[in-house]
């Protein structure tokens, strides 16, 4: 096994190539594509492979040969024909202000006009110059045009945080890409790929030709290393590292296939610095999602049980953004399972592997507590009390937790969500330390609100909100339910807590412990 340069942050394939880098071949999904049918959009979370893949295609069209040598496509693919291509990038540059999407775009179509020798139009909409350049590529070439877009959302995206430009900004793009049905005789392929799947109402009105292939089994392992990638293509660097805590660490990824897929980012990093670390999730979790999940005051415990029909899962806006949509196309819960209703076809979505739902909680946690830069302190408090089975030293921590949370907070949301939070809180201090945190477990006599695995104990959780100190409602559902039959096979030590809140006192109104 010959260790090769691990392609860390390069996004262009000539470098890959040349530079003799790990590679996982997928020019096979192009073949594929090139069969199968003409203009083409992929969503994929950030850091997925989408760019690499778009350079791809570009070097295939220019007729690049050297580069594709030993790959799946060499021989499928006539090198004598070169394809112009007009390739947009909006991943770099920042889109809050009102006119810096319009800039950004006249100066790559500047670019192009002064490659194609055609005279410059700034007067000119974008929508108009960008068809005139397709037409001209055309004719110069003789051949028709492959038009590729990376990261075509992210104008959008940026400024979310300023409705007024996001808007501008999507309508903007509404045109621009309404080009490529218009001028569809001069084109060869189109590939438009990004992170999230606007509506094609909101954005594509005018492709209605262009085919989704984000949750096409066929194509769901297009971006993204699988487990047979990681053994045949790093085998070379799988030696000292554990390869199952590689899976539940990184694995996990799902777009309807039957493999699931690494994070390539994850992988590359994991490689480079031998540490399980969020590698992933640090290079920019967005505010904009933790304040959305907040002000729509969704609970941590029920990221784990969302379900979303593939409509919903679609439907992205910059005035409709399901929260199912949200965190699905950004790649912090993915498919766990499928259920057709009749013809309804459902999709349960669930946290894709440990660095999402530990860093993810973590992140929420920060934002749920009054005194975040001290998180990191109560982690190993928290810890340490859990493996001492120090009962009492955990509802201190809590007491305390709760305590200091201003009066302020209280008076601006409503007691009848105090259950949710109560236990959003509970669940995300476990979560985030990594440890096996089920929540809503489903057993033949109910469902127990939080089971936690951890040093060889099971603990089973139940949480109430009550009028009245000490009222025993959260102990006696738990003995009542029998909730721990379901885990007495594990032969370990089952401890069942009640935990009660009080509406009045705004804290723990009791913390019962007892062996199951």
């Amino acid at each position: 096994m010959t260790r090769r340069r691990l392609p860390i942050g390069l996004q262009t394939f000539r470098e890959v190539r040349e530079q003799d880098c790990y590679y996982v071949d997928k020019t096979a999904f192009i073949q594929r594509l090139l069969d199968e049918g003409k203009h083409y959009f992929l969503s994929r979370p950030r850091r997925f492979g989408k760019s690499l893949f778009v350079d791809t295609l570009k070097e295939l069209f220019e007729g690049n040969e050297a580069l594709f040598e030993g790959l799946a496509i060499q021989n499928g693919w006539d090198w004598s024909v070169r394809h112009p291509v007009l390739r947009l990038d909006f991943s770099s540059g920042s889109y809050q202000g009102p006119d810096d999407l319009r800039l950004e775009l006249a100066a790559q179509l500047e670019t192009f006009e002064e490659e194609a020798g055609v005279a410059a139009r700034p007067d000119v909409p974008a929508a108009a110059r960008f068809r005139r350049l397709i037409q001209a590529r055309r004719r110069q070439a003789g051949q028709p045009v492959a038009v590729l877009v990376d990261e075509y959302d992210k104008p959008i995206l940026d400024a979310l945080d300023v409705p007024d430009v996001a808007r501008a900004n999507r309508d903007l793009l509404r045109g621009l890409y309404a080009t490529v049905k218009f001028s569809d005789a001069d084109i060869r392929f189109t590939f438009i790929t990004g992170v999230s799947k606007f509506s094609k109402v909101s954005l594509f009105s005018g492709l209605n030709n262009l085919k989704d292939i984000t949750l096409g089994p066929r194509y769901s392992t297009v971006c993204g290393y699988t487990d047979a990638d990681l053994d045949d293509v790093f085998a070379a660097e799988l030696p000292g590292l554990d390869r199952e805590q590689i899976r539940d660490w990184y694995n996990g990824y799902s777009w309807l296939g039957a493999e699931r897929v690494y994070n390539p980012y994850d992988i590359l990093l994991l490689f480079d610095e031998r540490k399980f670390l969020p590698h992933w999730f640090e290079t920019g979790t967005p505010a904009f999602l933790v304040r959305t999940l907040l002000g729509r005051r969704v609970r941590t415990t029920a990221l784990e049980e969302m379900v979303g029909s593939s409509d919903l899962l679609s439907t992205f806006d910059v005035d409709d953004m399901a929260t199912e949509a949200l965190l699905f196309q950004t790649g912090y819960l993915t498919i766990t399972g499928e259920e057709d209703l009749g013809g309804k076809i459902l999709y349960r979505l669930g946290y894709p592997n440990r660095e999402v739902r530990q860093s993810l909680n973590e992140r929420l946690l920060r934002a749920l507590t009054p005194d975040p830069s001290r998180q990191g302190e109560r982690d190993i408090r928290l810890y340490e009390l859990l493996r001492a089975n120090d009962f009492a030293g955990i509802r201190t921590f809590f007491e305390s937790f709760f305590a200091a949370i201003p009066y302020e907070w209280h008076t601006k949301n409503d007691i009848a969500n105090y259950e949710g939070y109560y236990a959003s809180v509970f669940y995300s201090h476990f979560a985030a330390l990594g440890l096996d945190v089920t929540v809503e477990d489903s057993g033949s006599s109910g469902r127990l609100d939080m089971a936690v695995r951890f040093n060889g104990n099971v603990y089973l959780f139940e949480f109430k909100v009550v009028e009245r100190t000490g009222a025993g409602a959260a102990m006696a559902q738990l003995k009542e339910r029998r909730y721990a039959d379901k885990y007495r096979g594990l032969e370990q030590p089952i401890h069942l807590i009640a935990v009660e809140f009080s509406s009045e006192s705004r804290n723990l109104a009791a913390f019962d412990v007892e062996r199951a």
